[in-house]
């Protein structure tokens, strides 16, 4: 079961502004296990690649 594509827009945009940002490592790690959970993955390159799979999917049927 995959997130809804809103909150897997939500949690890339946190991810990718999170990535800039070393003194907030642990809100990073927060996230990227939110987003392995959320794309039933376990490394933060295959969750990223699930999650905007499933969202360009559903945006574009």
């Amino acid at each position: 079961m995959m997130a809804h594509p809103d909150t897997l827009r939500e949690l890339l945009t946190r991810y990718e502004a999170l990535r800039a940002r070393p003194e907030r490592r642990q809100e990073l790690e927060d996230v990227s296990y939110t987003l392995c959970v959320s794309t039933g993955t376990r490394d933060i390159r295959d969750a990223l690649r699930a999650a905007r799979a499933h969202i360009a999917g559903v945006y574009a049927a």
